[in-house]
């Protein structure tokens, strides 16, 4: 009796001690240097400079020259969106842009909150910064880090930020957020050398938020972000007070995560799906193989030749714009696919969606911008951050219309100190810029749980 009592006591003391050892695990990193040439031998700057999106008439009159230079082709019949972007309805697009879009307008639609630049290991790393202009006497505003995704920018996020700094329920948190474009995106500076992938980003983002003072804050991501964000709690998990994510695909299929495939969809309630996760995931062949097959190509493009397919895309408008939007419908509802204008306006503004294609034009970042397919892949998919648990409190936005959908079950493998999961009514890929409400609630939600549990 007694040395089955001790060796139950060792087994028991090997686990926790295995546990805690897991716990404490972090990513590690290393200051880089993206910058042309050898790191200079002075320090970095680290002044932070006001930044203003500007334009010109030459600007606007080489764009002009080159929309009205296109060569139309034409769709197949009844190709609604199968094919891509439908070029009869790419041709209406194209017209608004020419002739009613007004990109003055939304230049100065940009510069409605502040912008800044600040040099980090060598490049310009742009970033919005937008603080409350009212707090409760004896509150503090909750500092947020906010990362966009491809093909998105910052400009994501224009009509969540107000809903966070200025709630209008007098119960709501205050957030004071920053919003970073990722090297090589929108106005921060492309990296020079090869190798910048998303941990390279976290790492940036993080001597960001040191700079602006910030000891801890929240972050939140979709799409990239979701994995700049995830990097950034493996990365320092006492910094990040809590990570909210609204795409959360599985980076190392376990075990668990194969039989719930294999035996969910007779057995769902074994696994905790619900009837929306039994839906997305099966027919399994169909909703998990060729439906990522279908919307994969540009993945995998990215992913070996991003300069190849960038170039034609950096010389033609027109061509950005149908590459671009084109994921803006799909990937808001994969139903879309069956409209012959792609329900692209069902979510958005045509004024918004070329607001976005316009700040990767006048960037001149798009090939800087799918090199980050390429950087992140093409060391495999066995990178040390897919091994690393998050223990950092973790919210997760389920949208019903997400590009790949996560269950409940799956988000637990990898975010281990999950304190809500949210389905939410609608929404799909674009979350933050289609259903800012929603996206705004769900954040509010969240942190008032971790608040609530950090509290003494």
């Amino acid at each position: 009796m007694f040395t089955a009592v001790l060796v139950a006591l060792v087994i028991g003391g090997l686990i926790i001690f295995l546990v805690q050892r897991r716990r404490n695990q972090v990513l590690k990193t290393e200051d880089g240097w993206w910058g042309p040439g050898a790191p200079p031998g002075a320090e970095e700057d680290i002044t932070v400079r006001s930044f203003k999106v500007t334009t010109s008439d030459e600007e606007l009159e080489d764009l002009y020259r080159r929309i009205d230079q296109t060569r139309p082709v034409s769709s197949l019949e009844d190709s609604q969106f199968h094919y891509g972007f439908n070029s009869h309805y790419l041709q209406r697009v194209v017209s608004y842009w020419r002739n009613d879009f007004d990109w003055r307008r939304q230049v100065d639609k940009l510069n409605q909150y502040p912008h800044f630049k600040t040099s980090i290991e060598g490049i310009d790393v742009h970033y919005v910064h937008v603080k409350p202009k009212r707090v409760s006497e004896g509150t503090s505003a909750i500092p947020l880090i906010m990362v966009h995704g491809w093909p998105g920018s910052f400009y994501e996020f224009y009509g969540l930020i107000p809903l966070l700094t200025e709630p209008s329920d007098p119960g709501d948190l205050v957030f004071e957020v920053v919003c970073p474009s990722i090297p090589g995106y929108g106005f921060s500076e492309a990296p020079r050398k090869k190798g910048f992938d998303s941990v390279c980003a976290a790492r940036i983002f993080h001597k960001l938020m040191k700079r602006l003072g910030f000891q801890q804050f929240y972050a939140h991501g979709g799409d990239w972000g979701w994995l700049v964000t995830t990097n950034m709690a493996q990365l320092e998990p006492k910094t990040v007070k809590g990570l909210h994510v609204n795409f959360a695909p599985p980076s190392k299929p376990g075990l668990q995560m194969v039989l719930s495939i294999m035996l969910g969809h007779r057995f769902p309630k074994l696994f905790g799906f619900t009837d929306m996760d039994v839906a997305r995931l099966y027919p399994c062949m169909e909703k998990l193989v060729v439906e990522s097959i279908k919307e994969s190509g540009y993945m995998h493009i990215q992913a070996t030749k991003p300069d190849t397919a960038g170039r034609g895309l950096n010389d033609s408008p027109v061509g950005l714009a149908a590459y671009i939007l084109e994921k803006f419908s799909t990937w808001t509802d994969h139903d879309f696919r069956n409209l012959d204008d792609g329900g692209l306006t069902r979510k958005f503004s045509l004024d918004d969606l070329l607001t976005n294609v316009m700040i990767y034009w006048t960037s001149g970042c798009i090939v800087s911008s799918m090199r980050f397919y390429k950087e992140n892949f093409g060391k495999g998919l066995d990178a040390p951050h897919a091994k690393i648990p998050v223990y950092v409190p973790t919210g997760f936005a389920c949208f019903p219309n997400e590009l790949m959908h996560t269950p409940k079950l799956w988000v637990k493998q990898k975010y281990r100190n999950l304190v809500s999961f949210s389905p939410m009514q609608c929404g799909g890929h674009f979350a933050a810029m289609e259903e800012p409400q929603l996206m705004a609630e769900d954040i509010q939600k969240f942190t008032k749980t971790v608040e609530k549990k950090m509290k003494p």
